[in-house]
């Protein structure tokens, strides 16, 4: 079991020919992703080999879709085609769009948001996000596959490096599913969604939630987590050490004043019974130390 991407996810690639699409598509299909498909404008009827298996290239998501029944898209082209190649994914109403590319305008972003929340047909991942993998059956983005194998941890991170650092200090337990969710001011899936699937995944035992700080994306996780889930919750906020005022990487990694500080993230948290920790490694530790309690 998983959530949002499984073994039977047919993947289609936006910009499968430029040079970020192919070496992540190559990556992804080694990883055992089915891809069936590319789309890149004004290259369609070309096929490009990847990894030993030949893909035809289309030039719309529409025809990528018809052609093959592609249910999820991901986008791996410039900032300034993004807005175009997310829109074109939600008017075919693919199911899952996972949306890759840092440095997308927020007003653009909040464009395709508002389309995808308004046609309630796709999900989005992202944007400024590293993807989503099931170890064992699918990886759609530039999760390294090799790092942890399957398990019973659902993982739900804002950051790339650190839900790497998780899996990889994980590994020997596993992981149903890992998501990054990306650190924009807007993004179309949130550590809400994310616990509400691992809550209802039966093959979830525990979930790991990797915050930052900046915006109030864990206060309202933790009052989530406090009325709805009732499996083990550990959480680590990266940025306690962050000056005040100043961007931290994600455009979203901002403080002000005593909003969106680490402590006040971590108080909100315990409050509603996750265990935080104050570095990735002590989190793995308490992760580790939720899932064997589990069996005693």
């Amino acid at each position: 079991m998983s959530i949002f991407l499984t073994k039977a996810s047919k993947v289609l690639v936006q910009g499968i020919t430029g040079s970020e699409g192919s070496k992540h598509a190559a990556r992804m299909i080694a990883a055992g992703t089915t891809i069936v498909a590319g789309v890149t404008p004004g290259k369609g009827g070309q096929s490009i080999e990847l990894s030993g298996v030949s893909i035809p290239v289309y030039n719309s998501v529409t025809e990528a879709v018809a052609a093959t029944g592609a249910d999820v898209s991901v986008v791996f082209v410039p900032p300034k085609f993004a807005k175009d190649a997310v829109i074109s994914t939600i008017e075919a109403e693919v199911p899952l769009c996972v949306v890759i590319t840092e440095g997308i305008p927020v007003h653009d972003t909040a464009e395709f948001f508002a389309l995808a929340q308004s046609s309630g047909k796709t999900r989005l991942i992202g944007p400024n996000c590293p993807g989503l993998i099931t170890p064992g059956e699918s990886n759609v983005g530039i999760i390294p596959a090799d790092i942890s194998g399957p398990g019973r941890i659902g993982l739900v991170s804002k950051s790339g490096t650190l839900t790497y650092q998780m899996m990889f200090e994980l590994r020997d337990i596993g992981f149903s599913t890992a998501v990054g969710i990306g650190g924009d001011p807007i993004i179309g899936t949130t550590h809400i969604d994310c616990l509400k699937a691992f809550q209802e995944d039966p093959d979830t035992d525990v979930i790991v939630m990797i915050g930052e700080i900046g915006g109030d994306a864990e206060e309202r996780a933790a009052a989530y987590i406090a009325e709805h889930v009732t499996k083990p919750v550990v959480g680590y906020v990266a940025g306690f050490t962050a000056p005040e005022g100043k961007t931290m990487g994600h455009a979203g990694a901002i403080v002000s004043g005593s909003s969106g500080t680490a402590e006040g993230k971590q108080e909100a948290l315990e409050a509603a019974g996750v265990k935080v920790g104050r570095t990735p490694s002590a989190t793995a530790r308490l992760a580790r130390e939720a899932y064997e309690n589990l069996s005693k």
